[in-house]
């Protein structure tokens, strides 16, 4: 088993890769959720890294063992991420206008469930992972994906950590933004697959 340089490298750069749905999703989180407590912020962060390390672990399983049902479930992808972006952006675009002029420290923010699809829609396409790592054995697999969780981490605490700092300067406007970015990255998800 190697695991040299080239092996961090290219795990790292596949985290960096991975996570900038999730960083979008993250910025769209702490601009509707400007006065959002840093425990909250490891939390959505930490969901997000989760989800990150969960989904090439699920495709490196797959190609291991069912390949042939995995390929057929491949074509749904782009089209669960568009669904449930678009769903979650609505609300977020929704209640940005009908709260307009509100305390955005009054908001509840991001809750449990909306947290869960969020990471499996901005992660989802990281089962397709499972292919470039399929020839890694199950400890590097694993390693691989914990560097990916870690990247992931990293680059959405940022992401909540830049967006609450713009949205306690575009109060009101914030959800709306955080709404239009959702939907717009479920755009891009669904379109990118086509190309």
């Amino acid at each position: 088993m190697n695991l040299g340089f080239t092996f961090f490298f290219n795990s790292i750069l596949l985290g960096v890769g991975l996570a900038m749905d999730a960083f979008s999703v993250s910025l769209a989180n702490g601009l509707n959720e400007p006065c959002m407590k840093n425990g909250k912020m490891c939390g959505i962060a930490g969901v997000f890294a989760f989800f990150q390390a969960l989904m090439p672990m699920t495709g490196w399983l797959c190609i291991h063992t069912i390949v042939q049902h995995f390929k057929a479930f491949e074509k749904f992808i782009p089209w669960i991420a568009l669904i449930l972006l678009v769903y979650i952006g609505s609300n977020m675009l929704y209640d940005g206008i009908k709260n307009k002029g509100g305390d955005d420290c009054e908001k509840p923010g991001v809750g449990f469930w909306a947290l869960l699809v969020q990471g499996v829609a901005t992660s989802i396409d990281a089962l397709s992972v499972g292919f470039t790592i399929a020839d890694y054995g199950l400890f590097k697999a694993f390693l691989a994906a914990l560097i990916i969780a870690a990247v992931t981490f990293g680059i959405c605490y940022g992401g909540l950590f830049v967006g609450k700092k713009a949205g306690t300067r575009m109060s009101g406007k914030a959800g709306i933004l955080g709404g239009l970015i959702l939907i717009f990255i479920g755009l891009e998800i669904f379109i990118s697959s086509f190309a």
